[in-house]
């Protein structure tokens, strides 16, 4: 099951009041950590833990934690040091050597869920919006809301902000953390080296969904774990992007008509990516009929798809395809973060690298 925030809640939601539940959220880190500000667990008194919020060196010691929220009925503070020798999270094995500020909230009917609710409910209808949390001090008790609204960026990070409450006079640090769906990528083709991508999107916590005109192709015994398969031809294309708030299209149906009447349909929707299985001169056919100017769509048009990873097998192909989908929906350069952390050491430190020439 997927860590993304609308997993988590679906497995919470119809579960919600058959236990105690608390909200545990990373709202402030120091130096490398595993996740971010932002990252959510959830802890129930039966015993589920949903989510991660280290790599697996601190959810033991943060599950008892939660115990003690929800016997108190009061929000608490941790802090684990990976830096400090004498530090609890020291002795648990975290490796990253950063330290992780978490809040631990207790959710039930009479603090409104935290509005977990209305953000289960904007995520399962696509709706994006920011969850803001108040940091608890002596003179506050935990609060929450979500507030629909658009966020233009995927890959938006959370942040600590002056209280968002005109009423609210408290001096006090509130966490805005940005609330996405989850990325819906649209697959065309329905062969079967479609299904180690579909599998493989499915593992990521994607929706997916499949279009391919053939009987033979797109069925579901095949590709069970679908979201959709979409029947009709490829005119419908448009309007389930637009109503299903699909964000990425792959096309690999091996067939040059498919994929342009594909293409013409997806053309001018608001996609943020699209790839082309094939060599170039394939390329050039499936524009030709698809009768467009590549120069005219908005999207990144991948084609041939994919980063250039080695390997020739289909699983191999699916990961090279779908990492390039990856980093262009989260706006990142797909380049390797080592050498991407180098480039930062010498652009801050410029005789490191006329020691390195």
């Amino acid at each position: 099951m997927s860590n993304h925030l609308s997993h988590i809640l679906a497995q919470w939601y119809p579960n919600r009041d058959n236990a105690d539940w608390v909200l545990a959220t990373i709202y402030q880190t120091e130096g490398p950590c595993y996740r971010k500000p932002g990252a959510m667990m959830l802890f129930s008194s039966q015993g589920h833990q949903l989510g991660m919020l280290s790599g697996g060196c601190l959810e033991s010691d943060i599950g008892v934690n939660a115990r003690k929220v929800m016997q108190s009925g009061k929000p608490m503070l941790v802090c684990y040091d990976g830096s400090d020798e004498d530090d609890l999270s020291f002795h648990l094995g975290i490796g990253c050597g950063g330290t992780i500020y978490i809040m631990l909230q207790q959710i039930s009917v009479h603090n409104n869920y935290l509005s977990l609710t209305q953000a289960y409910e904007a995520l399962q209808h696509r709706i994006s919006g920011y969850f803001y949390q108040s940091i608890v001090s002596k003179e506050n008790d935990a609060q929450a809301y979500f507030e629909a609204s658009a966020v233009s960026d995927i890959a938006e990070k959370a942040s600590l902000i002056p209280s968002p409450l005109s009423h609210n006079n408290v001096d006090t640090d509130w966490l805005a953390t940005p609330i996405v769906p989850e990325p819906h990528l649209l697959v065309v083709g329905g062969g079967i080296d479609a299904r180690p991508l579909v599998n493989m999107a499915e593992q990521l916590g994607w929706k997916v969904s499949l279009w391919d005109p053939r009987p033979a192709n797109a069925r579901k015994e095949y590709f069970s774990n679908v979201d959709h398969i979409i029947k009709g031809e490829a005119n419908v294309l448009a309007t389930f992007v637009a109503e299903k708030g699909v964000n990425a299209a792959i096309l690999m149906s091996h067939n040059i008509s498919i994929d342009a009447q594909a293409l013409k349909a997806l053309a001018k929707t608001t996609i943020q990516y699209l790839a082309l299985l094939g060599p170039d001169n394939r390329k050039k056919q499936v524009i030709t009929q698809a009768e467009i100017n590549e120069q005219s769509l908005s999207f990144n048009f991948a084609g041939p798809a994919g980063l250039e990873i080695g390997g020739t097998l289909p699983e191999s192909i699916a990961l090279s395809i779908l990492a390039e989908c990856h980093a262009s929906l989260f706006s990142k350069s797909a380049q390797s973060i080592s050498d991407v952390l180098e480039k930062k050491v010498l652009e801050h430190n410029p005789l490191e690298k006329i020691r390195n020439e």
